[in-house]
């Protein structure tokens, strides 16, 4: 429970390595924390537990991909014209000019390789294509959001 709570940097190191040393031996090592920045740099796989039942078994990865919030930043000299055809091929799009900045996009419902692939049919210059994962703090709180017992102030639902 909290491993590196209250550790410094060395110490945060040297637990991170213990615990992969033992895992590479075949071990199982259990770790219950509070802290996704640590669990995200230290976890191969997860088990999220709320008011008493089990929410997910993945690994990291996996449980960071399934979150909803992902989406694909563009920037291109084209992106009026790559918008339309994102919109027009069923995603939604931010940009550009909505705070994006005139070559800047950002992308939901596509993938960056469709995103890609449709740019490549129509001829569209890219300079920037990157897929925008949510942390595992993000997906954490999408994933457990109807499984808490307390919320803060503020929270939606």
């Amino acid at each position: 429970d909290e491993p590196v709570n209250g550790l410094d940097p060395d110490g945060i190191h040297w637990v991170r390595t213990l615990m992969r040393t033992l895992a590479a031996e075949g071990r199982t090592v259990l770790v219950s924390s509070h802290l996704m920045s640590e669990m995200a740099l230290t976890a191969d796989h997860l088990l999220v537990i709320g008011k008493g039942r089990l929410i997910a078994d993945t690994s990291v990865d996996e449980f960071v991909r399934s979150s909803s919030q992902q989406s694909v930043h563009v920037r291109s000299p084209q992106a009026a014209e790559l918008a339309a055809l994102c919109r027009k091929a069923g995603a939604t799009v931010v940009g550009p000019d909505a705070g994006t900045g005139p070559d800047v996009i950002e992308i939901t419902g596509m993938d960056s390789a469709e995103v890609g692939k449709l740019a490549a049919d129509h001829s569209v210059v890219l300079f920037e294509l990157a897929p925008v994962r949510p942390s595992l703090e993000e997906a954490f709180m999408e994933l457990t959001r109807d499984s808490v017992e307390y919320q803060a102030a503020g929270a939606t639902r």
